[in-house]
């Protein structure tokens, strides 16, 4: 499928862009690939892209005390950026790290606040794209803090089962917030149900 058409389509369940508006918009867009390893932001590193995943995987995380802390997952078709430090303007406490080779869409900041101001469907965008956000969060820390990891674990291999099974033992238990021997048990039991 078309890249644009993709990003597009993603938007238009936020709202329908008029094609006047979605030719200007799309025009100062980016199109780049990252390998794997390598960063889409890093901590103490200040954001200024939101980035439309067409194909690959990053993670979300932090460190502390020298241990590394995921937070988050995203895949093909999701949206992501290391969001405070995109609306703070201060430096990202997480990193985006790129886990699975990339091809991605960039939207630069100052692109999409122009694009905000200008048009009234850029702006529905923008603000449904936060409370998603924040929606997205919410679930994040309700799910830690009532399910078991191996909802947790069936959840996330919901979303993707083929990069799910790619993603490091040591990044995939810090997610689940339990030790890589307990991930290792419940790779098993799910492996047989």
């Amino acid at each position: 499928m078309d890249p644009l058409l993709q990003l597009r389509q993603a938007l238009a369940h936020f709202s329908a862009i008029p094609d006047g508006e979605w030719a200007e918009f799309s025009e100062k867009l980016l199109f780049p690939n990252y390998k794997k390893g390598e960063f889409l932001c890093r901590e103490g590193q200040t954001e200024n892209f939101i980035f439309f995943l067409l194909k690959g995987a990053t993670r979300n995380y932090f460190s502390k005390d020298g241990k590394e802390f995921t937070v988050d997952f995203h895949f093909e078709g999701d949206m992501l950026t290391a969001y405070y430090s995109f609306l703070t303007r201060r430096p990202s406490p997480v990193a985006l790290e790129v886990i699975e080779d990339v091809e991605a869409i960039l939207i630069p900041r100052e692109h999409l606040l122009a694009f905000y101001e200008q048009n009234r469907a850029g702006e529905r965008i923008g603000r449904l794209i936060a409370e998603m956000q924040y929606v997205r969060r919410l679930d994040r820390e309700m799910e830690l803090l009532s399910d078991t990891a191996e909802e947790r674990y069936a959840r996330l291999i919901k979303r993707n089962p083929q990069l799910v099974q790619s993603i490091s033992v040591k990044h995939l238990s810090s997610y689940l917030g339990i030790q890589p021997e307990s991930l290792s048990r419940i790779r098993k039991q799910y492996g047989r149900n």
